[in-house]
Formats: structure tokens, sequence, C-alpha cells
């Protein structure tokens, strides 16, 4: 007997507790080579999301970062964070291809360890206050069982037509 995982549909994602990389790319604008998470491993809706990056010597940054001495860099770490905040959060929307979830804040961002070619890294997002298109999330990224980064970061959704404009002050106020 062969087991098949739920599928997403375009337009919402049923009660599931994991998503592979399909499920991730129906989700997420993001594509290669932005796309920094592969799976979600726990979903807890509007609450908790857990997904894996799998870092390998293939990854572009580390051409540059640094020559001979390879490591991820640590605001990519933070934008894992943010994107496996924002597959929780875009799952509860039913018309997320006219939205778009931009950042609007990273505080308390802290490296510990470098993360290297071979590393696989836990990402565990947590959401600390969700109001309206607002949301404020306290991400950990782990390997193994170090913890190598954390940050608050902060999100808004925004209709993807007015992602080219600008906005107000009052607009990218995050949630307390």
């Amino acid at each position: 007997m062969t087991e098949t995982s739920p599928t997403v549909t375009e337009t919402s994602v049923p009660e599931q507790t994991k998503l592979d990389i399909h499920d991730i790319l129906r989700i997420l604008p993001h594509r290669y080579p932005f796309l920094l998470i592969d799976r979600v491993i726990e979903l807890v809706r509007m609450q908790r999301i857990v997904a894996i990056k799998n870092v390998t010597i293939n990854e572009p940054f580390f051409a540059g970062h640094f020559p001979n001495m390879p490591i991820m860099p640590g605001v990519l770490i933070v934008e894992a964070v943010a994107q496996a905040g924002g597959a929780l959060l875009l799952t509860e929307i039913p018309d997320r291809e006219h939205k778009l979830m931009v950042f609007t804040g990273i505080e308390k961002a802290r490296f510990r360890r470098p993360v290297v070619p071979g590393d696989q890294l836990r990402i565990e997002v947590d959401v600390k206050a969700w109001r309206g298109n607002a949301v404020r999330m306290q991400g950990n990224a782990f390997v193994e069982d170090k913890r190598v980064a954390e940050a608050i970061v902060t999100c808004r959704l925004i209709d993807r037509d007015r992602s080219r404009g600008t906005q107000s002050e009052s607009e990218d106020a995050p949630p307390e």
C-alpha cells in the first residue's frame, strides 16, 4: 500500500501538517535561486511552522561567501525564516496569487554558528502576533540540536498591484 500526501489547491490549503516542495511552490512566489525552504515537516495553522533547508555546495552564494571557506550568509538564514513564516501565513489566504508577503522588520537577529555545505537547517517559526494583514514571528534556525540563528521578523500582506508603489508609515507599523 502506498501512502499519498494531501495536495494543496490553488485557492486553499487543507488541514495538513506537512508540505513537500510542490506544495511550497504553489504557496510561495519565490523561485531558484531564492527559494530557501525545501520542505515543511510541521504546520499548526496560524501558530507554528517547522521547515527544512538542505544546504549544498551548489548554492550560488557560496561562490563569493567565502571563496575556499563557504559560509551561508546570515541574512539568507533570516530570509529562510521569513519564507517559512510566509508559507504558514499564505496558507490562510485564498487569493494569495494576488498578494505578496513583504518584510517590514527584523529585530534581535543573532548568528551563533556558521552554516556550511552539508548542513540541514531546521527552521522553527512561531507566530507572536497576527493582526489583520500584519504578523510578528519568532524564528529560530538549528543545525542538528544546535541553534545557529534567531530573529524576530515582521511581515505585511499587500496587494501585488500595490507592491510597485510606496506605503505610508502607518501602514508599515508591525503588530505589537
